[in-house]
Protein backbone atom coordinates (compact mmCIF):
# COMPACT_ATOMS: atom_id res chain seq x y z
CA UNK A 1 0.00 0.00 0.00
CA UNK A 2 1.35 3.19 -1.33
CA UNK A 3 2.46 5.60 1.55
CA UNK A 4 1.59 9.37 1.43
CA UNK A 5 2.77 11.98 3.53
CA UNK A 6 0.50 15.48 2.88
CA UNK A 7 1.96 18.79 3.96
CA UNK A 8 -0.82 21.17 4.22
CA UNK A 9 -2.86 23.54 6.70
CA UNK A 10 -5.37 23.74 4.17
CA UNK A 11 -7.10 20.92 6.44
CA UNK A 12 -9.89 20.94 9.66
CA UNK A 13 -8.22 21.74 12.66
CA UNK A 14 -9.70 22.12 16.17
CA UNK A 15 -9.70 25.98 15.47
CA UNK A 16 -11.20 25.78 12.32
CA UNK A 17 -12.74 22.28 11.51
CA UNK A 18 -14.66 24.18 8.68
CA UNK A 19 -11.14 24.41 6.42
CA UNK A 20 -10.20 22.56 3.88
CA UNK A 21 -13.56 20.29 2.66
CA UNK A 22 -12.41 19.78 -0.10
CA UNK A 23 -8.64 18.38 0.88
CA UNK A 24 -10.23 16.32 3.76
CA UNK A 25 -13.15 15.39 1.37
CA UNK A 26 -10.46 13.55 -0.65
CA UNK A 27 -7.97 12.57 1.83
CA UNK A 28 -10.51 10.70 3.59
CA UNK A 29 -11.18 8.20 0.38
CA UNK A 30 -7.82 8.35 -0.54
CA UNK A 31 -7.11 6.73 2.69
CA UNK A 32 -9.44 4.08 1.85
CA UNK A 33 -6.68 2.99 -0.72
CA UNK A 34 -2.96 4.04 0.37
CA UNK A 35 -1.55 4.72 3.57
CA UNK A 36 -2.07 8.53 4.29
CA UNK A 37 -0.90 10.65 6.71
CA UNK A 38 -1.17 14.72 6.91
CA UNK A 39 1.10 16.69 8.58
CA UNK A 40 0.01 20.38 9.63
CA UNK A 41 2.25 22.89 10.28
CA UNK A 42 0.64 25.52 12.44
CA UNK A 43 2.22 28.94 13.05
CA UNK A 44 3.67 29.78 16.18
CA UNK A 45 3.54 33.19 17.18
CA UNK A 46 5.40 35.44 20.15
CA UNK A 47 2.95 35.86 22.76
CA UNK A 48 3.14 39.77 21.88
CA UNK A 49 2.65 39.15 18.82
CA UNK A 50 -0.04 37.11 18.31
CA UNK A 51 -2.90 37.51 15.71
CA UNK A 52 -6.09 37.96 17.93
CA UNK A 53 -7.87 35.52 15.05
CA UNK A 54 -8.44 32.46 16.80
CA UNK A 55 -7.35 30.35 14.04
CA UNK A 56 -3.43 31.07 14.94
CA UNK A 57 -3.71 30.01 18.34
CA UNK A 58 -2.43 26.60 19.99
CA UNK A 59 -4.06 23.65 18.37
CA UNK A 60 -5.62 20.43 20.02
CA UNK A 61 -2.86 17.82 19.38
CA UNK A 62 -5.63 15.11 20.14
CA UNK A 63 -8.11 16.65 17.18
CA UNK A 64 -8.45 13.91 14.43
CA UNK A 65 -11.37 14.18 11.93
CA UNK A 66 -12.60 11.09 11.17
CA UNK A 67 -11.05 8.71 8.57
CA UNK A 68 -7.73 10.66 8.13
CA UNK A 69 -4.44 10.17 10.52
CA UNK A 70 -3.63 13.90 11.29
CA UNK A 71 -0.99 15.77 13.80
CA UNK A 72 -0.94 19.35 14.32
CA UNK A 73 3.28 20.71 14.47
CA UNK A 74 3.92 24.38 15.15
CA UNK A 75 6.80 26.13 13.54
CA UNK A 76 7.83 29.59 14.52
CA UNK A 77 7.35 32.71 12.77
CA UNK A 78 6.52 36.46 12.82
CA UNK A 79 3.63 38.44 11.64
CA UNK A 80 4.07 39.84 7.78
CA UNK A 81 8.23 39.75 8.51
CA UNK A 82 9.24 35.88 8.36
CA UNK A 83 6.16 34.84 5.29
CA UNK A 84 9.66 34.33 2.88
CA UNK A 85 10.77 32.11 5.47
CA UNK A 86 8.26 30.31 6.70
CA UNK A 87 8.67 27.30 3.73
CA UNK A 88 12.09 26.59 4.94
CA UNK A 89 10.81 26.59 8.92
CA UNK A 90 8.02 24.44 7.79
CA UNK A 91 10.29 22.17 6.21
CA UNK A 92 12.50 21.81 9.06
CA UNK A 93 10.01 21.50 11.69
CA UNK A 94 8.22 18.31 9.67
CA UNK A 95 11.06 16.61 8.15
CA UNK A 96 11.43 14.50 11.53
CA UNK A 97 8.48 13.46 11.70
CA UNK A 98 8.01 12.54 8.29
CA UNK A 99 11.31 10.65 7.55
CA UNK A 100 9.93 8.47 10.68
CA UNK A 101 6.84 8.07 8.00
CA UNK A 102 8.99 6.91 5.49
CA UNK A 103 6.66 8.18 2.37
CA UNK A 104 6.78 6.63 -0.68
CA UNK A 105 5.73 10.25 -2.23
CA UNK A 106 4.98 13.59 -1.18
CA UNK A 107 1.81 15.79 -1.52
CA UNK A 108 0.85 19.44 -0.46
CA UNK A 109 -2.12 21.16 -1.08
CA UNK A 110 -1.27 25.41 -1.73
CA UNK A 111 2.36 26.36 -3.60
CA UNK A 112 3.62 28.41 -0.81
CA UNK A 113 4.60 27.77 1.85
CA UNK A 114 3.40 24.42 1.83
CA UNK A 115 4.87 22.89 -1.28
CA UNK A 116 8.28 24.77 -0.99
CA UNK A 117 8.63 22.77 2.50
CA UNK A 118 7.02 19.31 0.52
CA UNK A 119 9.78 20.12 -2.57
CA UNK A 120 12.59 20.65 0.57
CA UNK A 121 11.74 16.86 2.15
CA UNK A 122 11.17 15.13 -0.80
CA UNK A 123 14.46 16.31 -1.61
CA UNK A 124 16.22 15.46 1.61
CA UNK A 125 13.89 12.09 1.45
CA UNK A 126 14.47 11.20 -2.44
CA UNK A 127 10.97 10.77 -3.28
CA UNK A 128 8.56 12.30 -5.48
CA UNK A 129 6.82 15.42 -4.78
CA UNK A 130 3.26 16.38 -6.29
CA UNK A 131 1.88 19.68 -5.51
CA UNK A 132 -1.79 21.01 -6.00
CA UNK A 133 -2.60 24.66 -6.30
CA UNK A 134 -6.17 25.92 -5.43
CA UNK A 135 -6.13 29.27 -6.23
CA UNK A 136 -4.81 32.26 -4.25
CA UNK A 137 -1.57 30.57 -4.38
CA UNK A 138 -1.17 31.41 -7.69
CA UNK A 139 -3.58 34.55 -7.70
CA UNK A 140 -2.34 36.45 -4.60
CA UNK A 141 1.23 35.71 -3.83
CA UNK A 142 2.06 38.44 -1.30
CA UNK A 143 5.89 39.63 -1.75
CA UNK A 144 8.58 39.09 -4.40
CA UNK A 145 9.98 36.37 -1.90
CA UNK A 146 7.51 34.28 -1.87
CA UNK A 147 6.93 34.61 -5.44
CA UNK A 148 10.58 33.31 -6.31
CA UNK A 149 9.85 30.17 -3.99
CA UNK A 150 6.53 29.69 -6.00
CA UNK A 151 7.95 29.46 -9.30
CA UNK A 152 11.16 27.26 -7.86
CA UNK A 153 8.42 24.89 -6.56
CA UNK A 154 6.31 25.07 -10.05
CA UNK A 155 9.54 24.40 -11.94
CA UNK A 156 11.21 21.63 -9.34
CA UNK A 157 8.24 19.42 -8.02
CA UNK A 158 7.81 16.48 -10.01
CA UNK A 159 4.29 17.06 -10.58
CA UNK A 160 1.78 19.81 -10.33
CA UNK A 161 -1.65 19.60 -9.98
CA UNK A 162 -4.37 22.54 -10.71
CA UNK A 163 -7.94 22.91 -9.82
CA UNK A 164 -8.44 24.73 -13.61
CA UNK A 165 -7.50 25.50 -16.99
CA UNK A 166 -7.31 28.73 -16.12
CA UNK A 167 -4.71 28.23 -12.99
CA UNK A 168 -2.99 26.07 -15.70
CA UNK A 169 -2.05 28.48 -18.01
CA UNK A 170 -0.78 30.90 -15.07
CA UNK A 171 1.70 27.99 -13.88
CA UNK A 172 3.08 27.23 -17.17
CA UNK A 173 3.44 31.70 -17.68
CA UNK A 174 5.57 30.91 -14.51
CA UNK A 175 7.89 28.49 -15.53
CA UNK A 176 5.62 25.09 -14.98
CA UNK A 177 6.77 22.08 -17.74
CA UNK A 178 3.77 21.09 -19.95
CA UNK A 179 4.79 17.81 -19.33
CA UNK A 180 4.64 17.35 -15.55
CA UNK A 181 1.02 19.50 -14.99
CA UNK A 182 -2.66 18.72 -15.24
CA UNK A 183 -6.12 19.67 -14.47
CA UNK A 184 -7.67 17.94 -12.14
CA UNK A 185 -11.64 19.78 -11.20
CA UNK A 186 -12.40 19.67 -7.55
CA UNK A 187 -15.59 17.51 -6.66
CA UNK A 188 -18.22 17.79 -4.04
CA UNK A 189 -20.33 15.11 -2.23
CA UNK A 190 -23.07 13.88 -3.83
CA UNK A 191 -24.59 12.30 -0.84
CA UNK A 192 -25.46 15.61 0.49
CA UNK A 193 -24.98 17.87 -2.34
CA UNK A 194 -27.94 16.88 -4.06
CA UNK A 195 -31.58 18.09 -5.62
CA UNK A 196 -33.51 18.71 -2.04
CA UNK A 197 -37.56 20.03 -1.93
CA UNK A 198 -37.84 23.52 -1.75
CA UNK A 199 -40.61 24.13 0.02
CA UNK A 200 -39.60 21.51 2.85
CA UNK A 201 -36.27 23.32 3.51
CA UNK A 202 -37.83 26.77 4.02
CA UNK A 203 -39.92 24.73 6.30
CA UNK A 204 -37.13 23.78 8.52
CA UNK A 205 -35.13 27.46 7.98
CA UNK A 206 -38.43 29.43 8.65
CA UNK A 207 -38.21 31.39 5.22
CA UNK A 208 -41.49 32.48 3.72
CA UNK A 209 -42.68 29.98 0.49
CA UNK A 210 -42.93 33.57 -1.49
CA UNK A 211 -39.75 34.62 -1.19
CA UNK A 212 -37.12 35.09 -3.67
CA UNK A 213 -34.16 33.77 -2.27
CA UNK A 214 -30.39 34.65 -3.31
CA UNK A 215 -28.14 32.78 -0.66
CA UNK A 216 -24.32 33.77 -0.71
CA UNK A 217 -22.28 31.20 1.45
CA UNK A 218 -18.92 31.47 2.18
CA UNK A 219 -16.23 34.08 3.59
CA UNK A 220 -17.68 37.74 4.45
CA UNK A 221 -14.76 39.35 2.54
CA UNK A 222 -15.05 42.79 0.00
CA UNK A 223 -13.20 40.48 -2.47
CA UNK A 224 -16.01 37.93 -2.75
CA UNK A 225 -18.19 40.91 -4.19
CA UNK A 226 -19.85 41.61 -1.19
CA UNK A 227 -20.58 45.08 -1.78
CA UNK A 228 -21.65 45.01 -5.27
CA UNK A 229 -23.83 42.28 -4.17
CA UNK A 230 -25.17 44.33 -1.98
CA UNK A 231 -25.50 47.17 -4.10
CA UNK A 232 -27.25 45.18 -6.80
CA UNK A 233 -29.85 43.98 -4.34
CA UNK A 234 -30.75 47.56 -3.30
CA UNK A 235 -31.69 48.50 -6.79
CA UNK A 236 -33.63 45.10 -7.71
CA UNK A 237 -35.69 45.96 -4.23
CA UNK A 238 -37.95 48.40 -5.54
CA UNK A 239 -39.01 46.59 -7.71
CA UNK A 240 -38.63 42.96 -6.47
CA UNK A 241 -40.24 43.40 -2.34
CA UNK A 242 -40.12 39.78 -2.06
CA UNK A 243 -36.34 39.23 -2.80
CA UNK A 244 -34.43 38.86 0.03
CA UNK A 245 -30.96 38.33 0.36
CA UNK A 246 -28.90 35.67 2.96
CA UNK A 247 -25.24 36.20 3.82
CA UNK A 248 -23.71 33.43 5.52
CA UNK A 249 -20.33 33.21 7.11
CA UNK A 250 -18.06 34.87 8.80
CA UNK A 251 -14.62 36.84 7.99
CA UNK A 252 -12.39 40.03 8.62
CA UNK A 253 -15.08 42.20 6.58
CA UNK A 254 -18.33 40.98 8.18
CA UNK A 255 -18.39 45.00 9.70
CA UNK A 256 -17.52 46.84 6.41
CA UNK A 257 -20.22 44.58 4.87
CA UNK A 258 -23.01 44.94 7.34
CA UNK A 259 -22.46 48.57 7.27
CA UNK A 260 -23.15 48.58 3.56
CA UNK A 261 -26.41 47.17 4.14
CA UNK A 262 -27.07 49.66 6.97
CA UNK A 263 -25.86 52.48 4.12
CA UNK A 264 -28.63 51.36 2.20
CA UNK A 265 -31.18 50.78 4.67
CA UNK A 266 -30.99 47.36 3.49
CA UNK A 267 -31.65 45.20 6.91
CA UNK A 268 -34.78 44.02 6.41
CA UNK A 269 -34.10 42.20 2.78
CA UNK A 270 -30.07 41.65 3.19
CA UNK A 271 -29.59 39.41 6.00
CA UNK A 272 -26.10 38.75 7.41
CA UNK A 273 -26.10 35.75 8.85
CA UNK A 274 -23.23 33.65 10.93
CA UNK A 275 -21.41 30.90 9.35
CA UNK A 276 -23.46 27.88 9.40
CA UNK A 277 -22.37 24.31 10.49
CA UNK A 278 -21.34 22.31 6.96
CA UNK A 279 -24.45 19.95 6.78
CA UNK A 280 -26.39 23.27 6.88
CA UNK A 281 -25.22 24.18 4.10
CA UNK A 282 -26.92 22.37 1.16
CA UNK A 283 -30.06 22.66 3.27
CA UNK A 284 -29.27 26.96 2.55
CA UNK A 285 -28.53 25.89 -0.73
CA UNK A 286 -32.00 24.06 -1.08
CA UNK A 287 -33.67 27.00 0.35
CA UNK A 288 -32.55 29.36 -2.73
CA UNK A 289 -33.92 30.28 -5.73
CA UNK A 290 -30.53 30.76 -6.75
CA UNK A 291 -26.80 30.67 -5.16
CA UNK A 292 -24.50 33.38 -6.12
CA UNK A 293 -20.78 34.16 -5.85
CA UNK A 294 -19.78 37.71 -6.92
CA UNK A 295 -16.27 37.11 -6.74
CA UNK A 296 -13.13 39.64 -8.09
CA UNK A 297 -11.08 36.45 -8.27
CA UNK A 298 -11.73 32.38 -7.80
CA UNK A 299 -9.71 28.93 -8.66
CA UNK A 300 -12.30 26.64 -8.67
CA UNK A 301 -14.89 26.89 -6.03
CA UNK A 302 -16.53 24.59 -3.92
CA UNK A 303 -19.86 26.80 -3.54
CA UNK A 304 -20.78 26.95 -7.32
CA UNK A 305 -19.66 22.84 -7.36
CA UNK A 306 -22.06 21.94 -4.47
CA UNK A 307 -24.69 24.83 -5.77
CA UNK A 308 -25.19 22.82 -9.12
CA UNK A 309 -24.89 19.82 -7.47
CA UNK A 310 -27.90 21.13 -5.38
CA UNK A 311 -29.59 21.68 -8.79
CA UNK A 312 -30.03 25.99 -8.28
CA UNK A 313 -28.56 28.18 -10.74
CA UNK A 314 -25.72 30.25 -9.92
CA UNK A 315 -25.10 33.64 -10.89
CA UNK A 316 -21.47 34.29 -10.42
CA UNK A 317 -18.27 36.05 -12.22
CA UNK A 318 -16.70 34.86 -14.93
CA UNK A 319 -13.32 34.32 -13.63
CA UNK A 320 -10.61 31.66 -12.33
CA UNK A 321 -12.00 27.97 -13.26
CA UNK A 322 -15.76 29.15 -12.52
CA UNK A 323 -16.37 29.82 -16.34
CA UNK A 324 -15.10 26.06 -16.94
CA UNK A 325 -18.01 24.83 -14.83
CA UNK A 326 -20.42 26.71 -15.82
CA UNK A 327 -23.20 26.77 -19.19
CA UNK A 328 -26.03 28.54 -19.80
CA UNK A 329 -28.23 26.02 -18.52
CA UNK A 330 -27.38 26.74 -14.92
CA UNK A 331 -27.02 30.52 -14.13
CA UNK A 332 -25.42 33.40 -15.56
CA UNK A 333 -21.44 34.91 -15.42
CA UNK A 334 -20.85 38.02 -15.10
CA UNK A 335 -17.76 40.64 -14.96
CA UNK A 336 -16.72 41.50 -11.50
CA UNK A 337 -17.35 44.64 -10.07
CA UNK A 338 -20.23 45.84 -11.61
CA UNK A 339 -22.80 46.04 -9.61
CA UNK A 340 -25.34 46.45 -12.43
CA UNK A 341 -24.79 44.14 -14.04
CA UNK A 342 -24.87 41.66 -11.35
CA UNK A 343 -28.50 43.03 -10.40
CA UNK A 344 -29.12 42.52 -14.34
CA UNK A 345 -28.22 38.90 -14.32
CA UNK A 346 -30.44 38.05 -10.53
CA UNK A 347 -33.10 39.49 -12.00
CA UNK A 348 -32.82 37.74 -15.00
CA UNK A 349 -32.02 34.14 -13.28
CA UNK A 350 -34.95 34.37 -10.61
CA UNK A 351 -37.61 35.75 -13.31
CA UNK A 352 -36.49 32.75 -15.50
CA UNK A 353 -37.58 29.11 -15.27
CA UNK A 354 -34.87 26.48 -14.46
CA UNK A 355 -35.08 22.44 -14.27
CA UNK A 356 -33.03 21.45 -10.80
CA UNK A 357 -32.41 18.26 -12.07
CA UNK A 358 -31.14 19.57 -15.06
CA UNK A 359 -28.40 21.45 -13.65
CA UNK A 360 -27.54 19.10 -11.01
CA UNK A 361 -26.53 16.48 -13.84
CA UNK A 362 -24.65 19.27 -15.68
CA UNK A 363 -22.28 18.97 -12.03
CA UNK A 364 -22.00 14.87 -10.83
CA UNK A 365 -18.37 15.12 -10.14
CA UNK A 366 -17.94 13.40 -6.46
CA UNK A 367 -14.94 13.31 -4.59
CA UNK A 368 -14.50 9.24 -5.57
CA UNK A 369 -13.20 10.42 -8.60
CA UNK A 370 -10.77 13.26 -7.50
CA UNK A 371 -9.14 10.34 -5.12
CA UNK A 372 -9.00 7.64 -7.89
CA UNK A 373 -7.47 10.16 -10.37
CA UNK A 374 -5.09 11.33 -7.82
CA UNK A 375 -3.97 7.74 -6.83
CA UNK A 376 -3.48 6.88 -10.40
CA UNK A 377 -1.29 9.79 -10.55
CA UNK A 378 0.76 9.06 -7.27
CA UNK A 379 1.42 5.56 -8.76
CA UNK A 380 3.15 6.50 -11.99
CA UNK A 381 4.92 8.69 -10.15
CA UNK A 382 6.65 6.12 -7.55
CA UNK A 383 7.89 3.95 -9.96
CA UNK A 384 9.75 6.22 -12.36
CA UNK A 385 11.63 8.13 -9.27
CA UNK A 386 12.68 4.65 -7.87
CA UNK A 387 14.10 3.79 -10.86
CA UNK A 388 15.81 6.79 -11.04
CA UNK A 389 17.32 6.74 -7.81
CA UNK A 390 18.78 3.36 -8.60
CA UNK A 391 20.26 4.63 -12.30
CA UNK A 392 21.92 6.94 -10.20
Amino acid sequence: MLKIAVVTRYFPSSAEPWQGRSAYQTLRLLAQKADVRVFYPNPSYPSMLQPRSRKYGKLDPSYSPPDVKVSYHDFPTLPLLSRPMNGWMIARTLLPHIRAFAPDLIFSYFLYPEGYAALKIGKALSVPVVARSMGSDLNRIGDPISAMYTRTVLREVDFLVMVSRDLRSKALAMGASPQRICTMVNGCDTSVFHVRDRAQAREKLHIDPATKAVVYIGRMDVNKGLRELVEAAASLHPEHPDLHVYLIGGGPDKAMIQAAIDANNAASYIHALPACPFDDVALWMAVSDLVTLPSYMEGCPNVVLEALACGRPMVTTNVGGIPEVMSDTCGSLVPPRDPGALAQALASVLAATWDPAAISAHMSHGWNTVSDELLTLFESLVPLRQASTRVR
